[in-house]
């Protein structure tokens, strides 16, 4: 596994990594903001065979789908809280239903603080919010909580 740094000069900088496997993606970052997503031919390596452009918002939401880790522990008063990020599956069982049916914050003490959807963010849902596949909940509670409220969303 193998990353390169090359600066595009006028353009800005272009990102290769190259996969244990072989296989070669790009990211090239531009001086205005914009980013492109490219993935190269397996046979030669040099022949851009598609790229996507994504804004700001979508390559976060991209690398935050690649790495879903836990935001750091927040210590107060003796205990510890967590903030985590929750993927809602297409096999959740709480896809397509009401923060309501969750019951979350009776049944494991954590809150889900905010959903952030790919269309924008919704600080503070009520329990009439009608959850959807893709969407990513904004959990806050003690470590056995949030864990306890992961596995209610994901249906594990």
């Amino acid at each position: 596994m193998t990353t390169r740094r090359v600066s595009l000069p006028g353009v800005g900088v272009q990102y290769d990594f190259t996969t244990e496997h072989g296989r070669r993606l790009s990211v090239v970052v531009h001086s205005d903001g914009r980013r492109f997503l490219g993935f190269f031919d397996a046979d030669d390596p040099d022949s851009c065979v598609l790229s996507v452009p994504l804004s700001t918002e979508e390559a976060a939401a991209m690398s935050h789908l690649l790495d879903p880790g836990p935001i750091e522990a927040v210590r107060t008063d003796g205990i510890d809280l967590v903030t985590e990020h929750i993927p809602v599956g297409s096999r959740s069982p709480y896809a397509g239903r009401l923060l309501g049916d969750t019951r979350a914050r009776t049944r494991t003490g954590a809150s889900i603080v905010a959903v952030l959807r790919r269309t924008g963010a919704f600080p503070s849902p009520g329990p009439t919010f009608r959850f959807a596949a893709g969407d990513t909940l904004v959990a806050v509670g003690t470590r056995e909580g949030v864990d306890a409220l992961a596995e209610i969303i994901t249906g594990g």
